[in-house]
């Protein structure tokens, strides 16, 4: 199969997955459970959260692994399952996906390098071991993701690097501050982590989660201005959530995502998908109108 640098090299824009974690909880997954231990318990129930995104038209999509790292399984007394958990998520994911992509997601681990919680040779321990399951289960790419920190990053990178053949992506996750400029938890800006990443060598550089669609625009923006080709994917969230009723929901509707496209587009993003509180409806309204708006681009 063609890299995912290539095929968007070429021009082409492809579509993400939409949310795992709010998909499990509407599955019946209670709050102080395990997400990733349902790749072993629950697997029809993860088989089926993958297979809605692939029929809603994703061109690829997650794997159940998000917190999938010997830290955070540790806090459930699975640190000793993390190969058997990997595997299992990455392995039902292509199970569902067909001859679509697989980007096997990696979370950050809890673990902060600068308060000397961990050291950097333990940090890539675990991304490597969870890597390596990933791979073997069937990923196509890893998709390092809802980072902050640009030391555990750039572990994770390497770690990937150096332990498998898999292309690598690195998503970050912004907010938006009173200065008006997106930073991650940690400080980091869009521009400095797509300088760091870059140098690092990730394949796919982005930004997921903390945002909308609509402030993702800007957050793209400010990665095209350090670099014109590396390509950028955009996993955002429907909306900022709110409390409605006792029950946290995110606003934004298909059709709302959706018009955010074009624009997105024009500012330099090359996959599109969603994170927290998107369904399968909203990844085929983005397919919708990816679709449309490349008819558009041909006419005119």
């Amino acid at each position: 199969m063609e890299s995912i640098a290539d095929t968007v090299k070429s021009g082409r824009v492809l579509i993400s997955d939409g949310a795992w974690g709010t998909f499990l909880q509407r599955k019946g997954l209670q709050p102080g459970e395990c997400p990733e231990a349902w790749c072993l318990t629950h697997r029809q129930d993860v088989r089926a959260i993958a297979a809605s995104y692939i029929a809603a038209g994703a061109d690829m999509i997650e794997t159940n692994s998000f917190g999938a790292n010997r830290f955070k399984l540790d806090h459930f007394g699975l640190a000793g399952s993390v190969a058997e958990i990997n595997y299992a998520a990455a392995a039902i994911s292509r199970e569902a996906a067909g001859d679509r992509r697989v980007i096997a997601s990696v979370g950050p681990t809890g673990k902060l390098l600068m308060m000397g919680d961990v050291a950097e040779d333990e940090l890539r321990a675990a991304f490597g071991e969870q890597a390596v399951a990933l791979e073997r289960g069937g990923a196509d790419a890893i998709c390092i993701e809802t980072m902050s920190a640009l030391d555990e990053a750039m572990a994770a990178i390497r770690a990937v690097k150096e332990t498998t053949s898999l292309e690598t992506i690195c998503t970050f996750a912004f907010e938006k501050t009173k200065l008006d400029e997106y930073r991650t938890m940690m400080g980091v800006t869009p521009a400095e982590m797509a300088a760091a990443l870059i140098a690092g060598g990730a394949d796919v550089i982005g930004a997921n989660c903390g945002c909308g669609f609509e402030a993702m625009v800007g957050i793209v923006r400010e990665i095209r201005t350090v670099n014109k080709d590396i390509p950028v994917l955009i996993h955002a969230n429907a909306g900022m959530p709110v409390v409605e009723s006792g029950e946290i929901v995110y606003p934004w509707s298909p059709a709302a995502a959706a018009s955010v496209v074009p624009e997105l587009i024009a500012a330099g993003a090359n996959i599109i998908g969603g994170c927290c509180g998107t369904t399968p409806e909203h990844i085929r309204a983005l397919a919708n109108a990816v679709q449309a708006f490349d008819r558009h681009s041909a006419a005119g």
